[in-house]
């Protein structure tokens, strides 16, 4: 066992007061904690940057794609774009099915295979190219994203990849890249973010080789056709420090073993032709050589994988962006009201300049997290889930000021724009399609609370005795000459070093947008220490408050990277001033909101809010339900009767 494994399993201390907690939300912290990464043994800007250090080492010069790579990149699109052509997404939405003649093709052109190693039988792509891939098809079919994404970024090859060993990789490898779907299945009917909660468990049979898994799993996506299936089960869990720990453990399973089925196929608002199901094992029989990495390390399995599987969602977002913003160029220029193009319009100028500047951001975003994941030299598990968070936020409001900028047409379903003779611009479908996105891969608040707990790890590593209100005298006395060394510099530098901002002369014009990014810094870095100080540890209770933090540092962080992608365009071509126009209208937007951020945080109406809650969860206000006919489990009466 690595001495990371052994501190995850042995040394997990909780920062937060258990002291009023019941033995099972003991159990879902130290679960949770002891599944986090513990060290950061590589460079990571976002944790930086939220220390108030702005390391620009990590921006200029931005990275770039090489020749080699670009040119496997360009011929395979080629292939791929001509096989999406063969299905029409509209058709697909309606009957809710992805052809098995279409997804045949998608496995002879390597679509499957992206991440899979070459000499397993697969394309073995970088994130440059396997993202460049995801951005075209969701350009043009969510279905057949979530399809491709399922089986790569959260299903088998990525974990395999990770963490099989070299057996499981040439019995599996091969199949996946040429004939055998993936899916993941952790989340169940009663159990979402906290998985210590878990139901399906995986017993040890009497020849000590096998496991019988036993249980059901929701929301399983390619669970329906899926050939190989990554399964999270409860397995037996272990003492540690004198208490009961669970153990969360993930196996290979056979899709088509004997105990695997599917209870419903789960039909969405949209996403209509994703195979997504409820799905049951009973006694399915499993090889212990079918765990992944190792008994007990599930869950930092799934955190990994999901980690790994967020990077996908900035370029399907862009993908999706850049067709709304194609849709509204079009529309502004054609469509014309009192007598001049809406485009021309004030009103609709302003949308056309939203969505372009925030294409232009998300397309930031997605390059530059592609080549920091390629080059390896970086942590990326904040800045992955930040590019989550700001990419699915961003995507849903672009796609919403599409619709409104389209009006009725954007309304209307594709299918009766094309019987009407009009362009058929899917608004309503890429609307629906793109709206679950802030909820899969952990949602927006799941993510607002893992990159809180992220940012807080240097001070928690520092300081976390004095954060803990029932640390012991002697434990908080311990920490005070940590807590000295550390804060004695660092903390006096937050105030000082804003003051004498100045340089970034190479970013040229959108040099000042770099001096506000690294004032803000020092002021987020401040702020997040003052608010760990006032609350301690029921700062985890102050989730509006973490959520501004979180919020502050995501938009400086998409400053940055915006900018970098800014200005190595126009290194290349001084003329084109374009790039400068986008990246400083999405920094001018940007900017407006960080200062609402930092004002909300000491003004707001958080506890009002709060009370008004504690109003509706007490049953207080259901005569304000009154007059409606109320949703639920009620029993339709048949037509006829009285």
């Amino acid at each position: 066992m690595s001495e990371e494994n052994k501190k995850n399993e042995e040394d997990v201390e909780l920062v937060m007061d258990t002291s009023k907690m019941t033995e099972e939300q003991i159990s879902s912290m130290e679960v949770a904690e002891s599944a986090r990464e513990t060290e950061w043994t590589k460079p990571s800007f976002a944790s930086k940057l939220f220390m108030g250090d702005f390391d620009t080492s990590f921006l200029y010069p931005f990275p770039e794609q090489n020749e080699e790579d670009k040119k496997i990149g360009d011929e395979f699109l080629v292939k791929l774009e001509a096989v999406l052509k063969t299905v029409d997404p509209e058709e697909v939405d309606r009957t809710g099915e992805l052809p098995e003649e279409y997804r045949a093709k998608l496995f002879e052109v390597g679509a499957f295979g992206m991440k899979v190693p070459k000499e397993y039988g697969g394309l073995g792509f970088s994130q440059v190219n396997y993202n460049r891939a995801a951005q075209l098809i969701a350009s043009y079919d969510g279905a057949t994203a979530t399809l491709i994404s399922a089986h790569q970024s959260i299903g088998v090859p990525n974990p395999l990849k990770m963490f099989g060993t070299p057996e499981q990789k040439k019995k599996y490898f091969p199949r996946l890249a040429s004939k055998s779907i993936s899916a993941f299945a952790l989340t169940e009917p009663d159990v979402g973010s906290d998985p210590s909660k878990m139901t399906t468990v995986a017993d040890p049979m009497d020849d000590g080789e096998h496991f019988l898994i036993n249980g059901t799993k929701l929301w399983c996506t390619n669970g329906p056709i899926a050939d190989l299936i990554v399964v999270m089960t409860q397995t037996k869990p272990k003492i540690v420090r004198g208490r009961e720990r669970k153990q969360i453990t993930a196996f290979i399973v056979e899709g088509t073993a004997p105990g695997v089925e599917t209870l419903h196929r789960c039909d969405f608002m949209g996403l209509r032709g994703i195979y997504n199901g409820l799905m049951k094992f009973t006694d399915v029989k499993v090889h212990k050589s079918d765990i992944l990495w190792a008994e007990g390390r599930g869950l930092a399995l799934a955190l990994r994988t999901l980690n790994a599987g967020r990077l996908t969602l900035p370029a399907a977002s862009a993908g999706l962006a850049k067709q709304c913003l194609h849709m509204c160029t079009k529309w502004g220029k054609e469509r014309e009201q009192w007598g001049r193009p809406i485009g021309e319009h004030e009103e609709g100028r302003q949308k056309l300049a939203y969505i372009a500047s925030m294409t232009f951001a998300l397309d930031a975003v997605t390059k530059s997290t592609s080549h920091w994941t390629d080059q390896g030299e970086a942590d990326l598990r904040i800045e992955a889930a930040m590019a989550k968070l700001f990419s699915t936020e961003v995507a849903w409001k672009v796609i919403d000021t599409t619709m409104q900028f389209r009006g009725g047409r954007g309304y209307e379903r594709a299918d009766s724009l094309r019987t009407r003779g009009e362009d058929v611009f899917p608004v309503e479908r890429a609307m629906r399609d793109c709206r679950i996105n802030m909820i899969l891969e952990g949602s927006s608040e799941i993510m607002k609370l893992f990159l809180a707990r992220e940012a807080m790890d240097p001070h928690i590593q520092i300081a976390g005795p004095m954060m803990k209100a029932s640390s012991s005298f002697g434990d908080k006395m311990g920490a005070v000459g940590k807590i000295l060394g550390f804060y004695s510099t660092w903390l006096p530098k937050q105030y000082i070093a804003p003051l004498f901002v100045g340089g970034h002369s190479k970013m040229g014009p959108l040099a000042r947008h770099y001096k506000f990014v690294e004032k803000a810094s020092h002021k987020l870095a401040r702020s997040f220490i003052y608010y760990m100080g006032m609350y301690q540890d029921k700062l985890e209770k102050k989730q509006m408050i973490l959520g501004r933090l979180v919020d502050i540092g995501t938009e400086l962080f998409v400053m940055s990277v915006t900018c970098a992608y800014a200005k190595s365009m126009m290194d290349k071509d001084k003329s084109n001033k374009e790039p400068y126009k986008l990246a400083n209208h999405f920094c001018e937007l940007a900017r407006t909101r960080i200062n609402g951020y930092f004002k909300d945080l000491s003004s707001n109406h958080d506890e009002l809010s709060n009370k008004m809650a504690d109003s509706v969860i007490a049953g207080n206000l259901e005569w304000l339900e009154e007059g409606i006919i109320k949703a639920g489990k009620a029993e339709r009466a048949p037509l006829g009767s009285e």
